[in-house]
């Protein structure tokens, strides 16, 4: 077979710093969809350059036949030849391929893999029940460092659960209960397919083990259900990813879609007509399993068995970097006036949280500085829309690591930084999200960075010349001076409200010039 003619770096996506680092293709073959996705690089906040999905229905017919059907065979082979070609193009061969229930256990299972093999180029790993359930709870730790629960990962053909501890894998256990399965098993009968559910889960003493603990969900039904449960509840975010939902909710709303018919949805416009079928079947499987569960808070994870492969790959270094201030890095590398100016900000404003300094957590520490690396993103953007476009990029963009208060976080905090303390228009939206605290936060730090770049005009090497400390009710700035030509008027001014913010008065000192 003829090689795709690789596509010019620069058009690949190549940063700015010249990486040679190339494309990583992945490819997950599922009992319900086919997906490549390709990220940009084996690096931790790597984000897809291309992602596609073809709904195969490979085990639809697996319960009932016991074998691939070969529409759905014939479907799956021609996607994969067009992955093939599309990772030649982005320089990204070999293709590393999975396949999960449908493949393993179809009588034909094999055969189809011999020939996706020969169409791929490259050798197709077919997970077992517990490596599926492996793969997707590393994908929750890679977009979810801090995972602490059980995860529930609802394919096709199978779900697969796993306590997640500490970043270590405990129990696991692969059920028939994806949603063409329930389908085939029930008869489409929601009423046999709740015995099915329950008889299953019965078997599994350990999931008392999720009581009082997250519950995460992967997998493209519950995502669907998620995107009905941010359309009941007028959600201001459209994001998946750490999306938070309260049990109770989840139960209820879970309940009420298994009682609906499959035409409200395709009237509602909520989901694709592809998930339609398989929707309240997934929700009957996480409403029996968050009754038994007791869980703290269901949250979604956008990141599965494809992200935990493309973990996998990394590197050692690459896996331990934080995955939100890696992709704000990269970030601020491709949009920022200097990067370099933008650490600088980290370490300049950790001055405003020591010493006398508002009390701030471990996890505050850490968003505020995803903040200072991305405050500048939006500088080409025109001034009258720097800061709503700089909203509307931060809170859309596909970070991992981060939850929907800490994205509220740094939109807000890089809104002020561009409109200033006294816009509401963000604010309004946000505030709900973020909570009082957050806010608070948000606005000390969008005055501050306000109040750094009347020194550094945007570029290194200045700000360490403006030294902050609390002296009793004053917030004091000493300019050196080789600084002292900075001084000014609107220095001051901006200087001011960031003290305000901080219950101080402003004081801006020039070193060796008598105060």
């Amino acid at each position: 077979m003829a090689e795709p003619e690789p596509i010019a770096a620069a058009e690949a996506g190549t940063s700015e710093a010249g990486t040679s680092e190339r494309p990583v293709a992945v490819v997950d073959i599922g009992s319900n969809s086919v997906r490549l996705i390709v990220y940009e690089a084996a690096r931790r906040g790597a984000v897809p350059l291309f992602n596609e999905k073809v709904l195969c229905g490979l085990g639809r017919q697996v319960a009932r036949k016991g074998r691939l059907g070969e529409k759905s065979v014939a479907r799956a082979l021609a996607a994969l030849k067009r992955f093939r070609a599309i990772a030649g193009r982005l320089d990204s061969l070999p293709l590393h391929v999975v396949a999960t229930a449908a493949a393993r256990e179809a009588a034909n299972g094999a055969a189809f893999i011999a020939r996706a093999e020969e169409i791929c180029g490259a050798p197709i790993r077919v997970l077992s029940g517990g490596e599926e359930a492996a793969l997707a709870a590393t994908g929750v730790i890679a977009g979810i460092p801090d995972a602490d629960g059980l995860a529930g990962d609802l394919g096709g053909g199978s779900l697969e659960l796993i306590d997640i501890a500490d970043g270590d894998l405990k129990e696991s256990a692969t059920l028939p209960l994806g949603g063409l399965r329930l389908i085939e098993a029930s008869g489409g009968d929601i009423k046999e397919a709740r015995q099915i559910v329950d008889q299953a889960l019965d078997r599994l003493h350990w999931l008392a083990a999720g009581a009082g603990r997250a519950f995460y969900l992967v997998g493209g039904t519950w995502r669907a259900f998620a995107k009905v449960h941010m359309a009941w509840r007028d959600y201001p975010l459209r994001v998946l990813h750490q999306y938070a939902m309260a049990p109770s909710e989840v139960a209820v709303l879970a309940h009420n879609i298994t009682e609906l018919p499959l035409e409200f949805f395709s009237g509602a416009g909520l989901i694709s007509k592809a998930r339609q079928e398989t929707l309240p079947f997934g929700a009957l499987v996480l409403e029996r399993l968050v009754r038994r569960l007791e869980p703290t808070v269901v949250v979604v994870s956008a990141f599965g068995v494809r992200e935990g492969l493309h973990y996998e790959l990394l590197p050692a270094a690459e896996r331990a970097r934080d995955p939100l201030l890696a992709a704000c890095e990269d970030l601020a590398r491709l949009r920022a006036r200097s990067p370099a100016h933008a650490r600088e900000l980290v370490h300049w404003t950790d001055q405003i949280f020591a010493g006398a300094g508002p009390d701030e957590s471990e996890e505050e520490r850490r968003l505020r500085h995803a903040a200072c690396l991305i405050s500048d993103v939006g500088w080409r953007m025109h001034p009258e829309y720097r800061g709503v476009q700089s909203v509307n990029l931060i809170e859309k963009s596909g970070f991992a690591g981060i939850t929907h208060p800490g994205r509220a976080y740094l939109s807000l905090a890089v809104y002020y930084r561009h409109e200033g303390l006294g816009a509401r228009a963000m604010e309004k939206r946000l505030k709900g999200l973020a909570g009082e605290r957050l806010l608070k936060r948000a606005r000390i730090l969008g005055a501050a960075i306000r109040t750094a770049h009347m020194i550094s005009i945007g570029q290194p090497g200045m700000i360490e010349r403006a030294k902050l400390e609390y002296a009793g009710d004053r917030l004091l700035m000493r300019l050196d001076r080789r600084a002292a030509d900075f001084d000014g008027e609107r220095l001051r001014r901006r200087f001011r409200v960031l003290a305000r913010e901080l219950g101080r008065e402003g004081q801006v000192v020039i070193e060796g010039a008598g105060g």
